[in-house]
């Protein structure tokens, strides 16, 4: 049995890694701010231990909190999934300085701090996955919070590879592409179809395909510091129609 911490875990990706994660009676941490009482059903009725833990992770002591209540609950931390994220858009001149910390303090600082945390009592074996996006590696016009949040977890995921290996601690970036979740059902279908356009594949992502990755990469012990795409083949074939 793993012992698995999960942000984001309320709906979306996060939440179909811990759905998963219940399947193989693992037990789960599962994070959000909002009400988590349906993710942890779907876990202990797949077959897994959830310990729900709602907590803000942009509040000064919310990653320590977490990571803290994590352990207590579950006796130590295995896998340590980033994917909870905010998404503010918004061109250059109409972006407030407010809300481009925000965006970062979810998907870029509070990663950082859970897994300063997580690390300081993972066994060897243990790993960190990181949930990215494209447009931290390609740029979309409207999205430098995202974009640069993204981006720097790909240099974090990169850099912590390399500095965790010698505790046997595996740091990997998984970059998914369109994903039908709760961020991405406002996307007018006009948007929508243009972006499905431009992905060889010519879909959208289900949450659980991205999940399955996110489990495989998790008990791969000679990966380290890489990122994944699981975008259909939208970065491969960028410039392509």
């Amino acid at each position: 049995m793993r012992r698995w911490l999960i942000t984001g875990a309320g709906s979306g990706i996060g939440r179909a890694v811990a759905e998963l994660a219940g399947e193989v009676g693992d037990a789960v941490a599962i994070v959000g701010r909002r009400e988590l009482a349906a993710t942890a059903r779907a876990v202990e009725e797949a077959g897994g231990t959830a310990v729900p833990i709602q907590a803000d992770l942009a509040a000064a002591d919310g990653p320590d909190a977490v990571a803290s209540a994590a352990a207590e609950g579950l006796g130590g931390v295995d896998v340590l999934v980033n994917s909870a994220a905010l998404h503010v858009g918004g061109r250059l001149a109409s972006l407030s300085d407010d809300d481009y910390r925000a965006v970062l303090e979810i998907g870029l600082v509070s990663p950082f701090r859970l897994i300063r945390a997580v690390a300081a009592g993972m066994e060897a074996g243990g790993a960190v996955v990181n949930i990215g996006a494209v447009v931290g590696l390609r740029g979309f016009p409207g999205d430098s919070p995202y974009g640069s949040a993204k981006g720097g977890l790909a240099g974090l995921t990169k850099v912590l590879g390399v500095e965790l290996a010698p505790q046997g601690i595996t740091v990997n970036l998984i970059v998914p592409g369109f994903t039908d979740t709760e961020m991405t059902e406002g996307v007018d279908d006009v948007a929508k179809e243009r972006i499905v356009h431009s992905i060889p594949l010519r879909r959208t992502a289900a949450a659980v395909e991205i999940a399955r990755v996110v489990h495989w990469v998790a008990q791969t012990p000679y990966m380290t510091g890489a990122v994944i795409p699981v975008d259909g083949g939208l970065m491969a074939g960028f410039g392509t129609h």
